[in-house]
């Protein structure tokens, strides 16, 4: 079933209901879900953990930081990858009843003990949006976000909207750099299987209703087009969170409103798709998972990535988890007019 919603500033989205067994699936991930487990050493995913609220006291995060709950919200980090500089930054807010869908939030980081007498250094606050994930089962936040130094940040995030504002706060390790190709970069290559190399679409993706339309290019070929290209590497069927196979959705909504004015790609994060279906154990990563960066995250399950490319070949974007269609078409526009 196709249907249109409006989103703000006139973008149309294509909604897809997929079928009643999947839609069932998620369903029992549970509302509570964050989609970052841990990763066994040949990069098949094991159990995710689930979000705890609690009435105090921090909790684990990704980066290695902590949150800290504040009247039952507990703030989830889901932007694990952090750099110095500007950068997209995702957080989910889980609250007793479920995941907090104010519309925004304000966010504040904060430098901690920048000097001798270990003083805080608080840095330009931000208004982070709520973006509703797929299926209306739970979304997060996101804003862009300021580091200018490496080392311990808090960040204070104050939820809006609501009679008495909560603040919550979110300790998070900043490293000078991150190895995942970054925004102003040219990516790796990558001579990715397409229907042009092998016989059948079950052997480039586990996705449950392929496009055909994601499998006719490699990222060496849009790299060299001339092109803005938009690419999502994710497993659908074996992703340790509920957004890689709607991410790869997505894409294919973004390239039916914008094609042909650039590439897309989706790239599965396992090499042997057609041989491990119901036997994740034979599971083996796609040769360039390392020139990527992927496997270098600690505790990196094959969680979504999607890269925006400019007309130059250079990352104009990167996305980690789930990105909606507003914010890829509005970096899809920007890359295709990039700076020379």
């Amino acid at each position: 079933m196709i249907g249109a919603n409006l989103l703000p500033g006139g973008l149309q989205v294509l909604s897809i209901a997929r079928d009643a067994w999947t839609v069932a699936i998620f369903a029992l991930i549970g509302v509570l879900l964050l989609g970052c487990g841990s990763a066994s050493t040949d990069g098949s995913p094991t159990d995710a953990p689930t979000i705890g609220a609690s009435s105090s006291g921090p909790t684990a995060n990704p980066t290695g930081g902590s949150s800290q709950v504040t009247d039952g919200v507990n703030p989830i980090l889901a932007t694990t990858v952090l750099r110095v500089g500007e950068q997209r930054v995702a957080f989910l807010l889980a609250g007793p009843q479920g995941i907090i869908q104010d519309p925004t939030a304000r966010v504040t980081p904060v430098f901690l003990g920048s000097g001798a007498d270990g003083s805080e250094v608080p840095a330009a606050a931000s208004q982070a949006q709520f973006h509703l994930w797929p299926y209306g089962v739970r979304g997060s936040y996101s804003t862009q976000l300021v580091f200018d130094r490496p080392g311990r940040w808090r960040l204070d995030i104050e939820t809006e909207g609501t009679v008495e504002p909560t603040v919550v706060r979110l300790q998070i390790d900043v490293p000078e750099q991150s190895h995942i190709p970054d925004i102003g970069s040219v990516p790796p290559t990558g001579n990715n299987k397409t229907l042009d190399t092998v016989p059948s679409l079950e052997q480039l993706t586990t996705d449950y209703e392929p496009d055909p339309d994601l499998y006719s290019m490699t990222i060496d070929q849009a790299i060299a087009s001339g092109m803005p290209s938009v690419i999502v590497f994710a497993t659908p069927a074996f992703c340790s969170s509920p957004t890689c196979g709607p991410q790869v959705d997505t894409v294919s909504m973004l390239k039916d409103l914008r094609a042909p004015e650039a590439n897309f790609i989706h790239v599965e994060l396992y090499d042997n798709p057609a041989e491990i279906q119901g036997d994740l154990g034979r599971a083996e990563l796609v040769p360039f998972a390392k020139d990527w960066g992927f496997t270098t995250i600690p505790d990196w399950s094959n969680e979504s990535w999607v890269f925006v490319l400019d007309t130059k070949g250079r990352i104009h974007q990167r996305f980690e988890g789930y990105a909606t269609l507003e914010e890829l078409d509005s970096a899809l526009g920007a890359a295709s007019n990039p700076a020379s």
